[in-house]
C-alpha cells in the first residue's frame, strides 16, 4: 500500500494500515486506567502530605499577621484618638489664658491710660488756672495801668483844652465813673 523510498518507512507500514491514537486506542484502556488510578493517588498524597499543610501554615501566618496588624491600627487609633482629645484640651486652655491674659493686659493698659489722662488732667488743670491767674493779674495791672494812664491823658487833654491843669481828685473821679459805666 505505502511504498518506501529510498529506505524510509512511513507510519504504518509495520501494521499495514495507519495506528489510532494511543489514549484512544482501546487495547491499552486498562493499562491507561491503572496508570491514573496510580498518578492520582500519587498526587492525592503528595497534595494532603505535603502541598496543603505548607500552604494552610501560610494561611495561618496570614491571618495571624493580618489580626496581629489590625490589633496594632485598632491601638493606634486609640492612641491618636486619645492625644486628639489632649491637644483638643490643650488647646481649650491656650485659648482660655490667652484669653485672661488679653483681659489682663487690656485692664492693665486702661488703668495707666486713665492714671495718665487723670494726671495730665491735673496737669493741664494747674497750668490752666496759673494761666488763668496770671491773665487776671496781667489784666488787674492793665486796668490800673488805663485808670493811670485815663487820669494822666484826661489831664493832658483838658490843660491843653483850658490852659490849666485840673485837680486831680477832679479828674480821678470823672475816670472812675466813665470806667465804671
Amino acid at each position: 500500500m505505502a511504498e518506501s523510498h529510498a529506505g524510509t518507512e512511513v507510519p504504518g507500514d509495520a501494521h499495514g494500515a495507519k495506528g489510532a491514537f494511543p489514549p484512544f486506542d482501546s487495547s491499552s484502556f486498562a493499562s491507561q486506567l491503572v496508570w491514573l488510578v496510580i498518578a492520582f493517588g500519587l498526587l492525592y498524597i503528595l497534595m494532603s502530605k505535603i502541598a496543603l499543610p505548607r500552604i494552610a501554615g501560610i494561611l495561618s501566618e496570614r491571618s495571624a499577621k493580618i489580626a496581629a496588624d489590625l490589633a496594632a491600627a485598632q491601638k493606634a487609633k486609640a492612641d491618636s484618638d486619645e492625644a486628639v482629645a489632649s491637644y483638643q484640651t490643650s488647646l481649650i486652655k491656650a485659648r482660655a489664658k490667652a484669653q485672661n491674659i488679653a483681659a489682663e493686659t487690656r485692664a492693665a493698659v486702661t488703668a495707666e491710660t486713665d492714671a495718665t489722662r487723670k494726671s495730665l488732667e491735673a496737669d493741664l488743670s494747674a497750668k490752666l488756672a496759673a494761666a488763668e491767674a496770671k491773665i487776671l493779674a496781667t489784666k488787674q495791672a492793665a486796668l490800673g495801668n488805663v485808670n493811670g494812664i485815663a487820669v494822666d491823658a484826661t489831664t493832658a487833654i483838658v490843660e491843653q483844652l483850658l490852659g490849666k491843669a485840673p485837680e486831680p481828685q477832679t479828674v480821678q473821679s470823672a475816670v472812675n465813673t466813665a470806667l465804671a459805666n
